[in-house]
């Protein structure tokens, strides 16, 4: 019995660590953070997505900082999920419908180089990954214009204050609201088509 009990506490303590090794993270810009984590959420396999900042130089920026423009970074969406039940070809299969590919320094009604539209890789298999699927898309876009969307290193993540967190849930009617009147649905349907 003794056996048994010890047995069971070592599996209570290594599953945790198990689980960890199983989840992979990925991380996306496609303007306003805000409307990059609804569809991510809605994915089997996603255990969380966190609105923040990357690609910049200043160490934890505020939203203040990043929406003027003075830190280099992107907002953006990272993904923590389960490469065994969602693939990382299946995410960015999800990213490249939910954002403009064709607009370097913006994304929809938002402007600047903190809008810019990037994917930002963790591992060299991601990296491949983004890049095949890009030049994929390059081949079979119905649109005429450029695919200008980066692909770069990830680098750090800082995520943005809590109540940027899941916004489309906090506040739905505003959240629809920002959405519609950026002009994002519109520009999607137009470059992808109706869902």
């Amino acid at each position: 019995m003794r056996k048994i009990i010890l047995m069971w506490m070592v599996m209570i303590m290594v599953a945790p660590a198990i689980a960890a090794e199983k989840t992979e993270s990925a991380t996306f810009a496609g303007g306003c953070f805000w409307c990059m984590e609804h569809p991510f959420d809605e994915l089997n396999g996603v255990i969380s997505t966190t609105s923040g900042y990357v690609g910049g130089s200043k160490e934890n920026p505020t939203y203040e900082e990043v929406s003027a423009g003075i830190t280099g970074h992107t907002e953006a969406v990272q993904i923590v999920f389960d490469p065994s039940v969602v693939s990382y070809k299946e995410l960015l299969d999800v990213y490249w419908r939910n954002s403009d590919p064709t607009t370097a320094n913006r994304q929809f009604c938002d402007v600047g180089t903190q809008y810019r539209p990037g994917i930002f890789y963790h591992s060299e298999a991601q990296k491949q990954a983004a890049e095949v699927s890009k030049a994929t898309l390059m081949q079979n876009k119905s649109f005429k214009e450029d695919i200008v969307t980066e692909i770069t290193a990830a680098g750090s993540f800082w995520p943005a204050e809590d109540y940027h967190q899941d916004y489309y849930l906090k506040n739905p009617v505003r959240y629809k609201f920002y959405r519609y009147n950026c002009g994002r649905d519109q520009r999607l349907e137009q470059l992808w088509g109706k869902k």
